[in-house]
């Protein structure tokens, strides 16, 4: 299923989450002009390895790829699809935020997507890149805070529907919870349990991020 747009529109221009969009496809781009071996040694630098978190006795520099593994990416269908849902869906989360509490809400979904992910692969090798964690924190705020809006959504290979945003985001993290939970050796490469994490993250968190009644008259 494809979101195309949601029905809640925006009352702010929602400068936090074009930054952030920018930001991605910026670095991307930069991932595309490197070689393989540079490339490389970007993604096992700043992605993130569970494995080295395995009795790590470091410095707390150490911790950046929890935060930094969310800004690379492997591919450009990677980053458009989560730059996509992150403009569908950030937006009115923004709104409702204020610019500031959105940044750091958007970071410490990520952050917890990350912790997620290493909690249920402790051993893995793989780096794991890519923001789809925090957006999926996005999305659970989202869920929650705009249950009555719909979500037009292709659904190949013909149809076109009007999904209530709580189905589909709902279907969704569910899907995401079957594959983490039952998934095969062929799905490894996706990170199920970053974006379950990033989701229930968003629903529990969003919540102490909310711009008070007073704030939200005076803006």
């Amino acid at each position: 299923m494809i979101p195309l747009r949601d029905s809640t529109p925006s009352n702010t221009f929602p400068f936090v989450t074009v930054c952030l969009i920018i930001i991605n496809l910026l670095i991307f781009s930069y991932e595309t002009t490197l070689g393989s071996k540079e490339l490389d040694a970007l993604i096992y630098t700043f992605g993130l390895v569970p494995s080295h978190y395995v009795n790590y006795n470091g410095s707390w520099t150490g911790y950046l790829p929890f935060l930094s593994s969310t800004f690379l990416h492997g591919s450009w269908m990677h980053v458009i699809g989560n730059m996509w849902v992150l403009w569908l869906f950030g937006d009115n989360v923004e709104d409702k935020m204020g610019r500031g509490r959105f940044l750091l809400f958007y970071l410490l979904c990520g952050l917890i997507a990350g912790i997620a992910h290493c909690i249920f692969n402790p051993a893995s090798q793989v780096p794991v890149v890519g923001a789809s964690g925090a957006v999926a924190g996005i999305m659970g705020a989202y869920f929650l805070m705009f249950r009555r809006a719909k979500v037009f959504t292709y659904i190949p290979p013909i149809f076109l529907l009007n999904i209530p945003a709580w189905v589909y985001l709902g279907f969704w993290a569910l899907s995401q919870l079957f594959y983490g939970t039952f998934g095969t050796v062929s799905q490894g490469q996706i990170a199920f349990w970053a974006h379950v994490g990033g989701f229930a993250a968003g629903m529990i968190l969003y919540r102490f991020f909310l711009r008070s009644k007073n704030e939200m008259q005076t803006t």
